[in-house]
């Protein structure tokens, strides 16, 4: 029930309670209840808009960081992530597999906040032994939405 209940909030986190028990055929106060615990357990984590932000006269930029870093012993690289993810212009870190070992999203008015952001900010906390930063030209797909379209039903065909 939580699994089904948490992908239809990550479509549609507007949809009221009364909805979701309509279509998973339960009572409201059980969709309710059980949303409720997953806010206290930290599961659900907190609601949303996605915003195309091309279309607002708000100037934002978004960059890709991919961190190299040296991890601590009986840490890992927890400590590092959780102290780069304290900064305001951090949108998310994750740890990853591959050449770097945090992947890291900022946010900024412009590339020189980025910029800024990189050369007095990250660059010189310890632990961090390189960088290298792309920064988003354009989106085309948002958290599991298409950007410029309306919603439709346009799958791709699936082929052999």
């Amino acid at each position: 029930m939580r699994e089904k209940i948490l992908r239809i909030l990550t479509e549609e986190g507007r949809l009221a309670d009364a909805e979701i028990a309509e279509r998973l055929g339960l009572t409201t106060e059980e969709v309710a209840e059980t949303i409720g615990e997953m806010e206290a357990d930290r599961v659900v984590l907190g609601y949303r808009a996605l915003v195309d932000w091309s279309k607002t006269e708000v100037e934002r930029v978004f960059a890709y960081i991919l961190v190299e870093g040296s991890p601590e012993h009986g840490a890992g690289f927890d400590r590092l992530a959780e102290h780069i993810a304290r900064f305001d212009e951090v949108h998310s870190v994750h740890l990853t597999s591959g050449s770097a070992d945090l992947n890291v999203v900022v946010e900024g008015r412009d590339f020189r906040d980025i910029a800024l952001f990189v050369a007095e900010k990250l660059a010189p906390t310890s632990g961090v032994t390189g960088t290298s930063t792309s920064f988003v030209l354009k989106t085309y797909k948002l958290e599991g939405r298409l950007m410029g379209e309306t919603p439709s039903n346009h799958r791709l065909a699936v082929s052999p």
